[in-house]
């Protein structure tokens, strides 16, 4: 074979396996279902200047694979008493970009607030994924004398044992673990009792994202280093966003878990939903 065809071959194969490892990295999605709203910084970050506001939003995720796993991290919730104008029901909200419930292969839950577990219902074959001491802590001490259930509901509790009984719960136990090929979780920030946030694609170049879900509510947490006002231990939530720093390499890829900027950050593919992405 003469040495230029053998370059030129050498040359091809080398872009097409670069091109696969790329097309092998999830693409992951912000998916909003509540919200926006303004607020007085001030309410929810404590040490805020009381002259900042923040549009405020709930929304959970969705990590797509080219493997056929289209996952989810959180659920959100449900709305049917309240009928709030700016709710839309998490699955619902799903198919404006084609995906069903039955299309849903596993949800990543961050912590057992009602806003991020209480959709789970809505997706009958889907595994879920949860940190085993706060599942724990949870369905148990939270509801003891001195425990700490600001934010959870009793019928969370019930939905989350009854999937641990039809064996569609995992039961993650630590830190700093792959849970999956390309997600890893890490634990720490002490927004419950042992909340996770996720780095999707850690081997990428460029496409290194971290979902931080509730261990960061607003950018202006992570700006300014002050904890929100719901959390069990400030100092461990503030050394949380410090570590959270170091984990990507480009900080525009670090996702807060209630700031609406997101959806202005980022390319619309559909209404409330957004590609997170350079």
């Amino acid at each position: 074979m003469p040495k230029k065809l053998t370059l030129i071959s050498a040359f091809f194969i080398f872009a097409l396996l670069t091109n696969c490892r790329h097309n092998d990295e999830y693409q992951v999605y912000a998916v909003k279902f509540n919200g926006g709203y303004k607020i007085q910084a001030k309410d929810w970050v404590v040490g805020a200047d009381p002259n900042d506001s923040i549009n405020v939003c709930d929304m959970f995720w969705l990590i797509k694979g080219q493997n056929g796993k289209n996952i989810l991290v959180d659920a959100g919730f449900l709305d049917s008493a309240n009928a709030n104008a700016n709710y839309i029901r998490p699955d619902l909200v799903l198919q404006r970009i084609n995906i069903s419930p039955q299309d849903i292969s596993d949800i990543i839950l961050t912590h057992p607030h009602n806003d991020h577990i209480g959709g789970i219902n809505l997706f009958p074959k889907a595994q879920i994924w949860m940190q085993k001491d706060d599942y724990d802590y949870f369905t148990g001490a939270a509801w003891q004398e001195n425990g700490y259930s600001v934010g959870f509901e009793k019928n969370d509790v019930h939905n989350i044992i009854e999937i641990n009984l039809q064996g569609r719960l995992n039961l993650i136990d630590g830190d700093d673990v792959e849970i999956m090929p390309g997600i890893k979780v890490f634990t720490g920030s002490r927004h419950t009792f042992e909340n996770q946030y996720l780095l999707v694609n850690p081997d990428s170049k460029k496409n290194e994202i971290l979902l931080a879900s509730d261990a960061i509510w607003f950018y202006l947490n992570y700006e300014k280093l002050l904890p929100v006002s719901v959390c069990m231990d400030p100092l461990a939530y503030v050394e949380a966003m410090k570590r959270i720093k170091t984990l990507v390499p480009d900080p525009d890829l670090i996702i807060p878990g209630h700031d609406d900027k997101v959806f202005s950050k980022f390319p619309e593919v559909q209404d409330w939903i957004v590609r997170i992405e350079h």
